[in-house]
Formats: structure tokens, C-alpha cells, sequence
């Protein structure tokens, strides 16, 4: 199956059994700062990124405090932090902790596109090329193929050419990209800290990635009732990241993230000579 041309309705482009749910306002509600912390969470409980304190992180995400503190974590984290200040000053935005600058960070969208192409490949040259060494043309290659500053190029451009998926991990670079991009799910049964959501894993055939036909996996949504949302209703669209589940996704988001995703996969697959996820999966 192309995962760019499935036949599906035109809200989200793939076939679903379960109906989306009606918009109900819930996202104006969470701040940049929180949001950031739901996303972050999950990684940094395993110590893949940010500083040491994966439980202050987890109660600024469930309790949706806001302060110095919760700043000074994400501060912490030298994978995303720098993005958002980026973001945050290409754009004009104040903060980088602004929810407009956080969501486009994690889940793409129309403000990433205003941001100048020269001005994001200086700022990729002075944080990434020493690190990449011989593979920073290759990586170099996405910023005039349309790369912009998302998780989603962080996850498939940038990884793979600095390392981050040869770390000595006992899972494998397909797994790691699974698990580490932000993925969409759908709700189909919740009980206690566990959610069971119908999701699409990452494929490859040897090329290119893409998606697979989706299946039922389970994701944590708390520990002992310490988490970041409300109880879920079957059919509500959440997003997942590190086998936890960040955030109930509006339509909009939804449309975000997967228009996002699908750019990202379009720019790995077709649009540079030298795709990093081939180098690292082999």
C-alpha cells in the first residue's frame, strides 16, 4: 500500500473504521510549556535526551503548572531546545516555549514554511556539521529539498548522519524510528494506565519507508494514575511517542501531523540522493 495515495475520507487521508470525534476545544487549553512536556516525556523517562528529572517533568505534564522550573527542564534538552529557539526567532516569536512554536516543532505546520531556507542551513551548519562529519553533505542535501525544522526531520534527516541510531541500543534503527517520530493513533479502549489505540507502524522495503496497515498496539497514558489526560473515549485521535501517549489530537493537529509526516517521508524517499534512514537500516 502507498501510504501517500490510500483511498480514505478526505479529513485524514487513510481508511478508518472508528469515526473521528467532533472538535471540542480542549487544545487552546494546553500551553506551549505543557505541550513541550508531554512530548519530551516519554524520551526522557528512558534517558535518551534531556536532564535527569523525568518525574518533575511527568507532574509539570499531568498537573499543567507552569514556572521557572518546568523552563529550566526544557532547557535541558540540546536535541529539541535549540529547534524551538530557532523557530521562535526566525519567526518573530518571543518564546520559545510559545504553543505556536512547540506545535509546529512536534507536529509541523504552516509556520515552519515562512522560516528562510539560508538562514536555517547556517543554523544546521553550526550545531550539526562537526557532528556529522563525512556525512554532512549528505545531510546538507535536505535543506534545499525542502527540509524544515520539525521533529519528523530531526528523527529521519538528522539522526541517522550523526549517529543517534548506531548507539549500541538493543533495538534495531527501524525501531528506533518507530519510536521515536510522532505517530497518530485512535482510541480503542483505555483501562487503568494503559490505552489500546489502532496506529500504523513505519515500514521498509528496502527504499523507502512508509506505512503499514494498522494494527492494535498498547500505550501508556499514566503511572498509577499519574498522567497527562483525561479518561478517552474509542474513536478520539491521540498522538504517541515512545509508547506513551502525549496528546489528544484535534483534527487540525491530526491533518498537521500527518501532512507533516508524509512531507518528511516524500523528502526522504525522493527528494535527496543520499537517504540517511537507507544508510542506517542497511
Amino acid at each position: 500500500m502507498n501510504p501517500f495515495t490510500d483511498s480514505a475520507t478526505p479529513l485524514i487521508g487513510i481508511p478508518d473504521a472508528l469515526p473521528p470525534l467532533p472538535e471540542d476545544g480542549r487544545e487552546a487549553l494546553t500551553t506551549g510549556a505543557i505541550l513541550f512536556a508531554r512530548y519530551a516525556y516519554p524520551p526522557n523517562e528512558l534517558g535518551y535526551c534531556g536532564t535527569a528529572d523525568h518525574q518533575g517533568l511527568l507532574q509539570y505534564g499531568a498537573e499543567g503548572t507552569v514556572d521557572p522550573g518546568l523552563v529550566q527542564l526544557a532547557r535541558g534538552f540540546d536535541g529539541a531546545w535549540p529547534y524551538l529557539e530557532f523557530i521562535a526567532g526566525a519567526t518573530g516569536i518571543r518564546q520559545p516555549l510559545d504553543r505556536r512554536v512547540v506545535e509546529a516543532y512536534w507536529l509541523g505546520g504552516d509556520l515552519l514554511d515562512t522560516i528562510d531556507m539560508v538562514q536555517f542551513g547556517k543554523a544546521l551548519t553550526d550545531r550539526f556539521r562537526r557532528r556529522a562529519g563525512q556525512g554532512w553533505g549528505f545531510l546538507a542535501e535536505a535543506i534545499p529539498a525542502g527540509a524544515v525544522p520539525s521533529h519528523a526531520f530531526h528523527v529521519f534527516a538528522v539522526y541517522p548522519w550523526v549517529g543517534l541510531l548506531r548507539s549500541g541500543r538493543t533495538d534495531t534503527p527501524l525501531e528506533q524510528l518507530e519510536q521515536c517520530r510522532i505517530r497518530w493513533g485512535q482510541v480503542v479502549s483505555s483501562e487503568g494506565d494503559q490505552v489500546t489505540v489502532l496506529s500504523r507502524p513505519l515500514t521498509y522495503d528496502g527504499t523507502d519507508i512508509g506505512l503499514g496497515e494498522r494494527r492494535l498496539e498498547t500505550a501508556r497514558r499514566s503511572i498509577d494514575g499519574l498522567g497527562f489526560l483525561d479518561t478517552f473515549r474509542p474513536g478520539d485521535w491521540v498522538s504517541l511517542h515512545w509508547g506513551w501517549v502525549c496528546d489528544r489530537l484535534s483534527r487540525r493537529q491530526l491533518h498537521l501531523l500527518q501532512r507533516s509526516t508524509m512531507r518528511q517521508f516524500d523528502l526522504t524517499n525522493k527528494r535527496v540522493a543520499h537517504s540517511g534512514v537507507r544508510e542506517a537500516i542497511g
